[in-house]
């Protein structure tokens, strides 16, 4: 059984080294969007990218980056994600936020949902 709706998909891009209030900032952009209630939040670790410095961050290892992209994900409707917006702005001192519309659809388990 699923249901479709529109939401909307947050992503972020950081990287691996950046920091906020001493902890990794991916790390503290989940525990924000879960103090917020968001639906969920993904963190990605890339394996090779580059942003608006031009340097190429890698995992191959004859690279040694430590500092590889990292993609966080947020998806929910549109009011709840407003709501993690003013953190960014707090938080995000060099990255990228992108937002769109986007068609979810979300499975569940009929008969685990009529035990509920």
């Amino acid at each position: 059984m699923h249901s479709e709706e529109k939401d909307t998909l947050l992503r972020i891009y950081i990287g691996e080294n950046d920091h906020y209030k001493g902890r990794p900032l991916y790390e503290a952009i989940v525990k924000k969007a879960r103090e917020l209630d968001l639906a969920g939040a993904t963190v990605l670790r890339g394996i090779m990218g580059f942003g608006a410095d031009s340097r190429l961050k890698s995992a191959h290892i004859l690279d040694l980056s430590n500092d590889l992209p990292i993609v966080i994900e947020i998806i929910d409707n549109p009011e709840q994600v407003q709501k993690i917006l003013p953190f960014l702005d707090e938080a995000v001192t060099e990255g990228l936020v992108t937002m769109e519309t986007i068609q979810v659809i979300k499975y569940r388990n009929h008969v685990r949902l009529q035990n509920l």
